[in-house]
């Protein structure tokens, strides 16, 4: 039997430059996920008093945005591998003194949930690189209560999602030939179709799944900030602009920006979905 291939996007990406372009990024990337935050937050519908997960919360948008709306009275974990972002995410809520914030530098997987504890989990592009995703939401699922609810978004395929598969294509004379990539390996698009991501979940001991296919804005305030973070932190990390001869000709990447912006101003996503166990 071959072995299993490595998770190309897991804790050692993660704690790798990688994570830390996604602290020093972290303004550009809160402004360019700014309406997949509000409509998923919105399908999450978060309440006063209430107890709530946030996988894979990074530098912790969401976190504090769940912590000041459950108050004192609530509380809020922050799941992440990533120990750089997670730090900045502590440093942020120490700054907005939440002190119902928490945080575990864990993989979802594994992590030992405190039982029938929390009443809502989220996520916000955290769920898609799991290397057992079946094991991994019935372990989150240990964690909630009965009638807990899941809400989490996710990335569709890529053909679907312009705002990967254009800057890629874009950039692709520019490197060398890249090998084949499995849909169903951890990564981007592992959740990407209907009937795999509710069958994970029913497998997992999930009911009333619902999904909904949902186009949400992803840009930038402006064309600097957009190609900055698809460029550094995004579809089109810097290390992919390199070649055999070095760096590749960026400026003449650059020049198609604008229309490459055009053309990536919405990204579709499995989004929002409500799931009860």
């Amino acid at each position: 039997m071959p072995a299993p291939t490595p998770n190309p996007r897991g804790a050692e990406f993660w704690n790798s430059t990688m994570g830390h372009a996604w602290v020093s990024q972290q303004a550009v990337i809160s402004d360019v996920f700014t309406s997949v935050t509000s409509v998923s937050l919105d399908a999450a519908a978060a309440k006063l008093g209430e107890h709530v997960i946030d996988i894979g919360c990074g530098t912790g948008d969401t976190l504090l945005a769940f912590a000041k709306v459950v108050g004192p009275s609530g509380a809020v974990l922050g799941v992440d591998v990533s120990a750089p972002m997670l730090d900045f995410a502590k440093h942020r809520a120490a700054e907005a003194t939440l002190s119902n914030a928490a945080f575990a530098l864990a993989d979802a997987t594994s992590y030992a949930f405190e039982p029938s504890w929390a009443d809502l989990v989220y996520s916000r592009f955290g769920v898609m690189f799991f290397d057992d995703p079946i094991r991994a939401f019935t372990n989150i699922r240990s964690g909630m209560k009965v009638g807990g609810r899941l809400v989490f978004v996710c990335f569709r395929t890529m053909p679907e999602s312009p705002w990967f598969r254009v800057p890629i294509e874009a950039a692709r004379p520019h490197v060398p030939p890249q090998p084949p990539v499995d849909p169903l390996a951890p990564g981007m698009f592992s959740l990407g179709r209907e009937e795999r991501l509710g069958g994970i979940l029913t497998e997992a001991g999930f009911r009333e799944v619902a999904l909904k296919a949902t186009n949400v804005p992803i840009h930038g305030k402006d064309t600097t900030q957009s190609m900055a973070f698809i460029t550094q932190a995004g579809p089109l990390p810097a290390k992919m602009l390199r070649t055999s001869n070095g760096y590749a000709p960026q400026k003449r990447f650059a020049t198609r920006s604008p229309q490459i912006l055009e053309q990536t101003g919405a990204a579709c996503m499995w989004g929002c979905g409500l799931y009860r166990r």
